[in-house]
C-alpha cells in the first residue's frame, strides 16, 4: 500500500505560492515570489533531505510540474535533487487530455484523478510525495486522500496568495510526529493521521441564563 505525503512550504498565514523566486508563479498579481529563499539554512536543508530520504514518486499538479520540468532536468549531474527527480516517476494531474509530458519518467493521471490515486494507493510501490501543487492539494484534502504532511512554516506573513488549506477539506485529526526549528526560524513539522476529529467543551455543565440567551440569539 502506498501513502500520499504532502510536502509544503508555507508562510505563517498559510500561503504556499512561489516560494522559490519572483517569476515562479506571479498569477493573481502575487508580488512576493522568492519569500522562502532568505530563510533557507543548513538545518532546513537537512529537514528537506529527511523528507526525500524514503523512496517516493512525485505527485504534481500541472503548474508545479511545468515549473519543475523547466528547472530540475537542467540542474546538472552534480545536483542530488535534480538527479533524484530525473530518475523517479512523476505523476501529473492535468485537465488537458492532450497534454504529453516531455520530462522523462512522467505520466498523467488521466481524467479521473481521484479514482486513479485511490488505485495507486492500493498498489505496491513508493509513497506519492507532493511538492507545491496547491490546486491538486485541495482535491486531495477534499477527498481525504492525504496520509502524512511535512509542513515547513516560515516566519513571514504574505497577506494573500494560494494557500495550503481551503474550505472544503475533509475533517481529520492529525498527530505531530516530529517538530524542529531551524536557526532562521523555520518550523519543520511532520504530521500523520490520527482518526476522526474529537471535540470537548470548556463550558459549565449547567449553562447560565446568560449563555442560554446568547444561544437563542444565534438562532
Amino acid at each position: 500500500m502506498r501513502k500520499i505525503v504532502v510536502g509544503a512550504f508555507t508562510s505563517l498565514d498559510g500561503v504556499m505560492q512561489a516560494p522559490g523566486g519572483p517569476d515562479e508563479d506571479p498569477i493573481g498579481g502575487f508580488r512576493h515570489g522568492g519569500w522562502a529563499v532568505p530563510y533557507f539554512d543548513e538545518a532546513m536543508g537537512e529537514a528537506v533531505d529527511a523528507m526525500f530520504a524514503a523512496p517516493f514518486d512525485l505527485l504534481l499538479g500541472r503548474k508545479t510540474y511545468d515549473i519543475f520540468a523547466a528547472h530540475w532536468p537542467y540542474a546538472g549531474a552534480d545536483d542530488p535533487i535534480g538527479t533524484l527527480f530525473d530518475r523517479i516517476t512523476k505523476y501529473v494531474a492535468t485537465r488537458n487530455a492532450a497534454f504529453d509530458p516531455t520530462w522523462k519518467n512522467s505520466r498523467t493521471l488521466g481524467p479521473d484523478v481521484v479514482a486513479r490515486l485511490r488505485k495507486l494507493k492500493l498498489e505496491d510501490g513508493p509513497n506519492l510525495l507532493t511538492q507545491g501543487s496547491t490546486e491538486l492539494l485541495q482535491t486531495l484534502f477534499r477527498h481525504d486522500l492525504v496520509d502524512e504532511l511535512h509542513v515547513f512554516v516560515f516566519p513571514v506573513v504574505l497577506g494573500g496568495g494560494k494557500k495550503l488549506f481551503a474550505d472544503g477539506a475533509a475533517p481529520v485529526a492529525l498527530r505531530l510526529e516530529s517538530s524542529k526549528t531551524s536557526p532562521s526560524g523555520i518550523s519543520a513539522n511532520r504530521y500523520t493521521r490520527a482518526g476522526a476529529v474529537e471535540t470537548g467543551s470548556f463550558e459549565f455543565e449547567q449553562p447560565t441564563e446568560a449563555e442560554l440567551e446568547r444561544r437563542r440569539k444565534l438562532t
